[in-house]
């Protein structure tokens, strides 16, 4: 049944990106089924060549460089178009705040900004007013106390875009979050699902970028397959759904079919399943709360491909960082931001090829291990404090220079 529901006006926060350009098809799908979504802003840090792409086909009220000499060049090239080009941090602040629109339905801001540079953007949306989707989820690990407490000062609602957490909230739907008994966060389990610790001394780069399932960022992929990134998923659903550590459990699902669960104080279990595909999570988080037709931008799931459905309890011995997380947003303040700044710096040197994949969750560990001082630490400056010494750590073992600890009290 084709329905006409009115949408949001759209801005994308990271538009060439991985999750972003998914936003963008989207918006082109809707379109195309004669649903017109409305994109006012865009944003990235160095394409230029795809931002101009996006102008041309969307014609977006401003669009955001964060990069100086991109956004030059950007500005050059757009000159024959009404989009007027701004840039840096502050570029994007002021879009947000300058944007307005006469949709009764407001406008929705796609934050899919890479790592902790998403913070910031998290924050100016909720100061500007706009209802969140949120892509980003180290907002949440990095400063998850501070977007909180600002989206409950505004007044503002997050819709979250990871798939795991759009799960978790179309599942909360069917209850209340009092009669909440427990989250399970489905894992794919990664490309080294089995593996022993002996058998990831010697696995590679392209191994580690070959994920089973999903088809992500090279950073993301990194992450999935240390568990980090499912630490991470479990510190931000904390957050976004006011529950205790303790009450998210993350349950091995290798057909990522399911894609979390919400288990109720009655023993029912109520699960998500669809396709992996992310454009679902955006397009809920565009039409919610209605669903809308995804013919044409997505497939259905067909349980008889399926077959069966498996669970396991994940390896947290072979893969520690899962268990490294679940205890840095046990501990608080600002743990969780250093596990983060510390994480990002050693996977870059991952992807250098400077260390091995099983040095990953060593050099990290020894980071926040040395910092968990900073559990006292809840501002904004102290959170960036806190990152700023987990970096410094992390690239000093890196370069294999002398390791003194930092002492952050």
């Amino acid at each position: 049944m084709k329905t006409n529901y009115t949408y949001p006006d759209l801005i994308v926060l990271g538009s060439t990106g991985s999750v972003g350009t998914q936003a963008v098809d989207v918006a082109r799908g809707q379109t195309a089924q004669g649903h017109h979504i409305s994109i006012r802003g865009v944003t990235a840090h160095r394409d230029v060549a795809t931002i101009e792409d996006q102008i041309r086909e969307f014609y977006p009220d401003f669009a955001v460089m964060t990069n100086e000499t991109a956004a030059a060049d950007l500005r050059i090239k757009v000159a024959d178009t009404n989009t007027t080009v701004l840039a840096g941090y502050e570029g994007i602040r002021e879009m947000l705040g300058t944007i307005k629109t006469e949709n009764p339905l407001g406008i929705t801001v796609e934050n899919s900004i890479l790592g902790e540079a998403g913070l910031l953007p998290t924050l100016y949306t909720l100061e500007a007013g706009h209802r969140l989707a949120l892509a980003n989820k180290e907002s949440l690990v990095v400063g998850g106390e501070l977007v909180m407490a600002l989206c409950r000062a505004k007044g503002q609602e997050i819709l979250p875009v990871d798939s795991e957490h759009c799960a978790i909230f179309q599942c909360m739907r069917a209850g209340r979050t009092e009669e909440v008994r427990k989250i399970w966060l489905t894992a794919s389990g990664g490309p080294f699902y089995g593996y022993t610790r002996e058998q990831l001394l010697t696995v590679t780069k392209t191994q580690t970028l070959a994920h089973p399932t999903w088809k992500m960022g090279a950073k993301i992929t990194v992450d999935s397959a240390t568990l980090m990134n499912k630490g991470f998923e479990v510190i931000e659903a904390v957050h976004l759904f006011g529950v205790k550590p303790k009450d998210v459990e993350v349950v091995v699902h290798r057909e990522s079919m399911i894609h979390s669960m919400v288990e109720y104080n009655d023993y029912s279990i109520i699960a998500q399943m669809s396709v992996p595909d992310m454009r679902h999570c955006v397009q809920y988080a565009l039409t919610h709360p209605y669903r809308t037709s995804a013919e044409g931008v997505m497939k259905p799931l067909n349980l008889f491909d399926v077959g069966k459905l498996t669970f396991a309890r994940p390896d947290l011995e072979t893969f520690p960082l899962l268990k490294l997380a679940m205890d840095a947003i046990t501990v608080g303040g600002a743990v969780p931001a250093a596990l983060n700044a510390a994480n990002e710096v050693v996977v870059a040197a991952f992807l250098q090829e400077k260390i091995r994949f099983c040095e990953i969750s060593e050099y990290v560990t020894r980071v926040v291990e040395d910092l968990k001082g900073v559990s006292g630490w809840h501002s904004y400056d102290g959170i960036m404090e806190a990152d700023k010494l987990a970096r410094q750590s992390a690239e000093a073992l890196i370069g294999h220079t002398k390791d003194t600890p930092l002492d952050p009290t």
